[in-house]
């Protein structure tokens, strides 16, 4: 583990930028900046796409360590370059933002409420290459939809053992059980993923480090006290669907809680921009999200 990056993200101001959507979500990310499903036949040719959007952002002079201490890249991301070096390389080491891979495949079918992770074949594989490539840490997301003990309980489990596999190959797990922002008992079932997360950070070894994401509580600083353990190296929040404007307001409620949007962040970003419309709406972003994340 990179002390220094540990410790960037422990003490450091500002928040991570998620810049994560893979797989089924990336249309929509490409739609959202203005390419339409036309554009591209296949793919790799998405996926290129797709890269050239993220590296814009990336190497636009508004995405600056001043105000983000990291970013989530997706494994596609991680495995191609930005100016001649792995994407990771060039974050840390011309940017100074630490590097997270988001290692999930997507979500199971909706059962007690709740829809754990899908199976990570080959996780152990990413997790070598994760390390190889100077990944510091990992995401991987659940979601809770009802205010359900059995369901939430078994996504927090599996969220944690997957999380011990992570930091036996020396990353810092990023552990992300949501709660949806539209559930009926969203408050509810806030308190009962309270309880199992302290449950198993109190069974986590001595030195182990984990980071947890969550969706903004209903409560203003319901999870101050989980700050404090010693294990949680930093918790931050999801956009979760709300809009930018409406995130930053709920998460300045929370103090110390820092954002990781992605939707929220990439807002009114699109490939029709100049570089210099597409910088300023970006610095904006960042400022607004800064300033959200360090009350």
């Amino acid at each position: 583990m990179n002390t220094k990056q540990l410790d960037r993200i422990r003490t450091g101001k500002g928040f991570i930028a998620a810049l994560d959507q893979s797989g089924g979500s990336t249309p929509k990310a490409l739609l959202q900046y203005g390419i339409e499903e036309k554009s591209y036949s296949n793919e790799e040719e998405m996926y290129a796409l797709v890269h050239e959007m993220r590296t814009r952002i990336i190497k636009s002079p508004a995405f600056d360590s001043e105000y983000i201490l990291g970013a989530i890249l997706f494994e596609n991301t991680m495995d191609r370059f930005i100016d001649g070096q792995f994407t990771a390389d060039y974050l840390w080491e011309k940017k100074g933002i630490v590097p997270f891979l988001k290692v999930d495949q997507g979500l199971a079918d909706l059962e007690d409420g709740v829809q754990i992770m899908k199976p990570i074949p080959g996780l152990n594989d990413l997790l070598k290459r994760a390390a190889e490539r100077n990944i510091f840490g990992t995401k991987m997301r659940s979601l809770i939809k009802e205010a359900n003990p059995t369901g939430i309980k078994k996504v927090v489990e599996q969220q944690f053992a997957i999380g011990n596999q992570i930091v036996e190959m020396g990353l810092v797990p990023i552990i992300e059980p949501e709660v949806d922002i539209y559930s009926a008992d969203k408050a509810a079932a806030e308190h009962l993923l309270k309880n199992e997360i302290a449950a198993q950070l109190s069974s986590l070894g001595k030195d182990v480090k984990v980071m947890l994401k969550l969706s903004i509580p209903t409560e203003d600083n319901f999870y101050s006290d989980l700050m404090e353990d010693p294990h949680v190296v930093r918790i931050v929040a999801l956009s979760g669907g709300y809009s930018q404007a409406e995130a930053n307001e709920k998460l300045a409620h929370n103090h110390g809680l820092i954002a990781s949007f992605s939707r929220a962040l990439s807002q009114g970003l699109t490939a029709g921009q100049t570089d210099d419309e597409f910088n300023a709406m970006l610095s904006k972003s960042i400022q607004d999200i800064y300033e959200a994340s360090i009350k």
